[in-house]
């Protein structure tokens, strides 16, 4: 098999990793093309320091490092390795660091890396250049090191090549030609080269590339300094190039590899210095390579004097050179990949360092010659993710400039972005602000967390206080929240679900098509169903409202699942999808004096009898028409109310003035999502993503395989039958221990799975943590462990939902 003709745009780490695997999965009539020489092309990868430290809180992240490690140990080029493996040390000087360090041995150990804790002398041990009086502790990772970027790069292009891969250098694109929607060509300075598929791996020059074919690519180039000392006296004598791990002082912004007898050093504490990919100069202008400014010593000066302290044997030595170097920076530190939205064939392989590299490369492979990845979960990397307004120029820039900024801090998990805020306000601000609404941000919405107005609800409750890492961003009032919507009726703001309105003569067939559920019913049903992949992975979970006999509203999750349903419309038209979120508004009006609240308000009949449960209709609730669903993400009696956004203050209005009788009360996202929990309502992209199925989720409920074919059904049938792992619920009796998510599990000394969402449960007391674990450990009962920073954290395997199994509440 040759596939199909695939051209290559950039020939560093990304690209010669994607021509190399491309090339082993037997698609071999690729050609890769880049401006400059090869190996070293100019670009990010020529000049990259190479330091791969495989930890990330994310899971997909750090398994794509892996894979590069293993890849690059595996290579060599004319007997020399392409990968040094020194290891990786991180060393704490404050005890907020030192607690981040904890916090990363518990990611490691999630996602299955060895890692070790070390103390200030230990530290030492493993890099004689540390001052162990100048730490508190460090985090060692065994299997990190140095990748030999430029090395890499020959030595995967020398595979490709070896299959039949091109290799076309000093080949200046000017322009991607397309026909009738799709790619055609890539025109380069020395003539066109036709192309059915078109991968823009060109880094920096990224943006530049994709707005050939009209595509936004939010990536900014930002200047990063590495520095090089001369000798080191402790290092004189090295003739091997690196044996000592490299090193992260991530208190100060700064980075360490040693060189023979001298030190690299990478900053990040400095002013954020962006650059426009129009303002690159070419491989020929450039003095040293387009990717490489000129270095500012003005703005190393701390760096150096911290490292002086942290490594005293430098303070012999003297910066005898540095750069300023070009990276690719996005809005929230994740590659970009995938396919355009609206020219097929032409996809992106962006923002991808090296340390991630040889796992791109794998994963653009699997998804190009299979139609999905089948070795990590990319819903995170997808480029798609986006909505429009983080498409925004000056949005961009913004939060890429801030991700500089932070690329080292202390992330807390729900630390919101701090500009640019606002930007998108439901209907329902004003009167939240009224309620002193404390406002943490979602896909460019205030979202309340709480309302200062309900700290009158804390009289008489006891409401536990949590540590002190999930005390953040947490208030009491969250609990009491959480406690009055199950006593009276309390409205959730829920505006920042994505709503989409799929409408057409084809409607029906397209989401029978597309969804696990069955669509084929009344007008007025709603359903719970998934959306799978071919490989009968989760791509999203969502609630479908048929409103008409040819419209259907779809909650979804996010933007993905927007282009996954464009991605599948039917060429004659007879499907139309619109997104019509910014158009409208929800409010979750929920509690046992929820239909007492409503039914005055309207003459439709909202009777358990007139109105069951999952069934949706129109309505006036006074003067506003709405479209009511009768479901409830926390497990109480109550509708969703949507209406137009031009309306939505005035339904906060009429629920409100009503409501007062009840004593109703505006709940916030802490109390949701404690709520949510002890239901046992799953939420995509954080309890289950693409590489888990419907029945190791426990969502087998929403899969009808009696309704006909769709998306995944061949697969899920297959997997149904191997079934290792579940998704279980866990709980934790001791109320100050409240993990937070991705903390490693425990059974003995063994770790075994790791924790997706966790809360506290006010109405049950008790800590819930779901978490994915091997299924013979699913069992009731069963006592494990969560590794929780420097502790364990005894947890229950516990029967679900915890609260309200029969589900009377919800159904009364």
């Amino acid at each position: 098999m040759t596939g199909p003709r695939v051209v290559i745009i950039g020939a560093g780490v990304v690209g010669a990793a994607l021509a190399d695997e491309l090339s082993a999965r037997g698609w071999t009539d690729v050609t890769v093309v880049d401006q400059g020489p090869v190996p070293a092309t100019g670009g990010s990868s020529s000049h990259a320091p190479g330091l791969v430290f495989q930890i990330n809180g994310s899971k997909t992240m750090t398994e794509m490092a892996r894979y590069t490690v293993e890849k690059l140990c595996s290579l060599d080029l004319d007997g020399e390795p392409c990968f040094l493996q020194v290891g990786g040390l991180e060393v704490a000087t404050s005890p907020e660091r030192l607690a981040e360090l904890h916090r990363r041995h518990g990611w490691a150990t999630s996602w299955g890396v060895e890692s070790r804790l070390l103390t200030p002398a230990e530290c030492a041990e493993h890099h004689p250049l540390v001052d162990p009086g100048t730490v508190l502790g460090g985090l060692f990772i065994p299997t990190d090191g140095l990748a030999k970027a430029v090395r890499a790069v020959d030595a995967q292009l020398g595979r490709a090549r070896s299959r039949g891969v091109r290799v076309l250098e000093r080949h200046e694109v000017l322009d991607v030609r397309t026909e009738d929607g799709r790619v055609a060509g890539v025109v380069t300075d020395q003539g066109e080269i036709p192309a059915d598929v078109v991968v823009c791996c060109a880094g920096i020059w990224g943006p530049k590339v994709a707005g050939m074919v009209g595509m936004p690519l939010p990536l900014t180039p930002l200047a990063h300094q590495l520095a090089w000392t001369g000798q080191v006296p402790a290092l004189a004598g090295r003739e091997e190039e690196a044996t000592l791990p490299i090193l992260r002082h991530q208190d100060a912004d700064l980075y360490y590899r040693q060189r023979f007898d001298g030190v690299g050093i990478g900053y990040y504490g400095h002013r954020p210095m962006p650059i426009s990919p129009d303002e690159l100069l070419s491989v020929d202008e450039a003095a040293v390579m387009p990717s490489v400014l000129t270095f500012t010593p003005e703005d190393f000066e701390d760096a150096w004097t911290e490292t002086q302290r942290l490594l005293p044997g430098t303070r012999a030595a003297e910066i005898e050179e540095g750069i300023n170097g070009l990276f690719s920076f996005t809005q929230d530190h994740m590659p970009l990949m995938g396919e355009s939205p609206d020219v097929k064939g032409f996809w992106v392989a962006e923002a991808v360092w090296v340390t991630h590299s040889a796992g791109v490369g794998k994963a653009m492979a699997e998804w190009l010659v299979d139609g999905h990845c089948s070795s990590f979960d990319l819903h995170e990397c997808d480029v798609n993710r986006f909505e429009p307004h983080q498409l925004a120029p000056e949005y961009v820039l913004a939060r890429d400039c801030q991700n500089f900024v932070e690329v080292y801090d202390i992330i807390h998990p729900l630390q919101p972005m701090e500009e640019p805020r606002p930007v998108r306000l439901s209907p329902f601000h004003t009167r939240q602000r009224e309620l002193d609404a404390f406002f943490l941000e979602a896909v460019g919405y205030e979202r309340p967390q709480w309302y200062g107005a309900n700290a009158r609800l804390l009289e008489g409750r006891d409401i536990p206080t949590p540590n002190d890492w999930a005390a953040r961003y947490w208030s009491p009032i969250v609990g009491a929240e959480a406690q009055a919507s199950r006593e009276s009726v309390a409205v959730y703001d829920m505006t920042a679900l994505k709503r989409l309105e799929v409408a057409g003569p084809g409607a029906l067939a397209f989401l029978q098509r597309l969804t696990t559920g069955q669509m084929d019913k009344s007008v007025g049903s709603v359903t719970y169903c998934l959306l799978l992949d071919e490989d009968g992975g989760i791509r999203s979970d969502v609630t479908v409202a048929r409103l008409g006999r040819d419209v259907f509203q779809v909650g979804a999750n996010g933007n993905l699942d927007l282009d996954w349903f464009h991605r599948h419309l039917p060429a004659d038209g007879s499907v139309m999808v619109r997104d019509i979120t910014a158009g409208t508004c929800c409010l979750g009006v929920w509690g046992p004096h929820a239909r007492d609240l409503v039914q005055p308000l309207t003459d439709a009949d909202f009777s358990n009898q007139g109105f069951r449960y999952f069934r949706a209709k129109k309505a006036y609730i006074g003067t506003v028409p709405v479209t009511a669903l009768r479901l409830s993400y926390i497990g109480e009696l109550g509708w969703e109310l949507y209406t137009t956004a031009d309306l939505g203050a005035k339904l906060w209005d009429t629920l409100w003035e009503a409501g007062q009788r009840y004593g109703i009360i505006a709940g916030g996202r802490g109390a949701f999502a404690s709520l949510r929990l002890e239901k046992g309502y799953r939420s995509f992209g954080t309890d289950m993503t693409f590489e888990h199925d419907p029945y190791e989720a426990g969502l087998g409920f929403a899969v009808k395989m009696d309704k006909g074919d769709f998306i995944g059904r061949e697969a899920l049938a297959r997997r149904k039958e191997n079934m290792r792992r579940r998704l279980t619920c866990l709980t934790i009796d001791d109320p100050t221990q409240v993990v937070m998510g991705r903390e490693p599990v425990y059974d003995g000394d063994t770790s075994v799975g790791y924790v997706t969402s966790a809360a506290f449960g006010y109405t049950i007391g008790k800590g819930i943590a779901y978490a994915w674990l091997p299924a013979e450990l699913a069992t009731p009962g069963r006592t494990l462990e969560i590794g929780y920073f420097d502790r364990r954290v005894t947890a229950v395997v516990a029967e679900e939902p915890l609260f309200d199994p029969a589900m009377e509440r919800l159904r009364s």
